[in-house]
């Protein structure tokens, strides 16, 4: 199957249906909760679902663990293949370097819990300053 990609200044499509053929969202209807709830933002301004997105445009997407700043390079009415998906829009040198700083503060930080395995013991507990010391 072919997808058929628009990037004409005058194409334009809905910001949720944009969004997950985009491969931002697994549904549409993900998509559509996200742009409710305000955490997709098209050119610094909360929309609605039905907003229309066009080419140029600035969108902002926080889709719970990660935060992108895209700019809508085309348009596709269905969603296809990732390499698809990848050319329907273009992150920003900031999105990047934030996304890049988030990735390295995440392996970096230690997991305070992550030394113990399975249930603490009695030992185990006392450090933890539990209750009755």
């Amino acid at each position: 199957m072919t997808v058929k990609v628009d990037d004409s200044p005058h194409a334009a499509t809905r910001i949720d249906k944009w969004l997950w053929a985009a491969r931002f969202f697994k549904t549409r209807s993900l998509a559509t909760q996200a742009v409710d709830r305000g955490r997709v933002l098209c050119n610094e301004a909360r929309v609605k679902p039905a907003r229309d997105v066009r080419p140029g445009d600035l969108v902002s997407v926080d889709n719970g663990s990660t935060r992108w700043e895209v700019r809508v390079k085309a348009i596709a009415e269905v969603r296809g293949s990732a390499p698809v998906a990848q050319s329907l829009y273009e992150e920003t040198e900031a999105s990047i370097q934030a996304r890049a700083d988030e990735s390295e503060r995440r392996r970096l930080f230690q997991e305070p819990a992550a030394q113990m395995h399975g249930r603490p013991t009695k030992r185990d507990r006392r450090r933890l300053g539990g209750m009755g010391e």
